[in-house]
């Protein structure tokens, strides 16, 4: 008589405990769920930085840049690059000053976000010591971002990477 109950309480048990446990899909979503928060809440600050995996120069191949020191960092009302640039210049770029990079620190003169069905958008104007720069970043859901920089002076780049929160110094 015991051993039916007991049994019949054990696999109750078991069904119970199995009940509970949430799907890999449930924790996937989940997972997914807070990444989108964590970067809305990045885009929002305006405090964040883009670090480049890869860079796309016009008409060249793409360049891996896991090894060259980069950053595009957003400051509430300002943006500081040093982003290395492989590409065509035109009049007025010396590469031998500052090494040629998108190297420019200023104020931003225009920026608007606009959040679409897998990415926001985020454009922004820099006016640099010796140029202007349009800035069109693309930041995904998942973290990703895609970056396009384009000046009066220099042909266009883009970059693909990803965003992160500042740092404190």
């Amino acid at each position: 008589m015991k051993t039916p109950i007991l049994s019949f309480f054990l696999s109750f048990s078991m069904l119970i405990g199995f009940a509970q446990e949430k799907t890999k899909q449930q924790i996937k979503e989940e997972k997914k769920t807070a990444k989108q928060k964590e970067i809305e809440a990045l885009v929002d600050s305006k405090e964040y930085e883009f670090q480049a995996i890869t860079a796309y120069p016009m008409g060249g191949r793409s360049i891996d840049m896991i090894t060259n020191p980069n950053f595009l960092r957003f400051k509430k009302d300002s943006i500081d690059s040093a982003m290395p640039y492989f590409g065509r210049a035109y009049s007025g770029v010396a590469y031998s000053s500052g090494g040629g990079g998108l190297d420019f620190k200023g104020p931003i003169q225009d920026y608007s976000i606009k959040k679409g069905k897998k990415e926001y958008t985020i454009r922004a104007k820099v006016k640099g010591n010796a140029d202007s720069y349009d800035i069109l970043l693309s930041v995904f859901f998942e973290g990703t971002a895609s970056l396009s920089i384009s000046s009066n002076n220099r042909s266009s780049i883009s970059y693909r990477g990803s965003i992160e929160k500042l740092k404190a110094k």
